[in-house]
């Protein structure tokens, strides 16, 4: 198994949020809302924590009429280039961005009655704290889905996912891709971390060849 290693927590430089939504990340962006919708419990407000440029939450309000979503990030560049795309897209009256930190939120405990995550735990260098608080600020009842990279054994499948989902990308793109893979967690790892907060480690599967899923209810 590959030793995790570090990437910067805050992808904040104007390259690093260009080249970030310049991605096709339209078809992953897509299969996570359906999986998200199939689970949901139809509840809002929504927090998306790590949201970046804004495309779930946008792929969300293309495919549910229904729902109100505050979404966060740290990134000052991420959050300038996501309001532009939710602005364009329509959906300013059901998509409000705010920067805040997913390891140490603002918000009261259990404030949200849905939470979801796309690609935020792996740029946490002590994930626990992201876990914790995303299990705090979750109302009872709460649908959470989270969904973030997998790390690979070795590496020759990361350079083989890298070529395979990234093959098409500038080198720069390849290279953030590659860390981020790096950087990833193991599927024993996570589950060891949500089992702290009482919840069945079943409740995380890997569900691609690079992925991993928690979709739990909060008790």
């Amino acid at each position: 198994m590959l030793d995790r290693v570090l990437e910067p927590e805050v992808m904040d430089s104007e390259t690093e949020a260009v080249d970030y939504d310049s991605m096709d990340h339209s078809t992953v962006n897509r299969v996570f809302v359906t999986d998200f919708l199939a689970v949901w419990n139809r509840r809002s407000p929504i927090l998306d924590v790590g949201t970046g440029t804004a495309q779930i939450p946008i792929e969300f309000c293309k495919q549910s009429a229904i729902g109100e979503i505050i979404a966060i990030d740290l990134a000052e560049h991420m959050l300038a280039l996501g309001r532009e795309n939710v602005r364009r897209a329509g959906f300013d009256d059901r998509i409000k961005l705010e920067k805040v930190n997913g390891r140490e939120m603002s918000y009261a405990s259990g404030s949200f009655a849905s939470i979801i995550s796309n690609s935020i735990v792996h740029h946490i260098p002590e994930p626990r704290f992201v876990i914790a608080e995303i299990v705090r600020v979750a109302a009872p009842g709460a649908t959470i889905f989270i969904r973030d990279l997998l790390r690979p054994n070795d590496a020759p499948t990361l350079q083989h996912l890298v070529k395979t989902y990234a093959g098409d990308a500038n080198a720069h793109q390849q290279k953030m891709f590659a860390e981020s893979l790096h950087a990833a967690l193991t599927l024993n790892e996570v589950r060891g971390l949500v089992a702290v907060h009482g919840f069945d480690a079943d409740t995380v599967q890997q569900t691609t060849d690079r992925h991993w899923t928690w979709a739990a209810q909060k008790s």
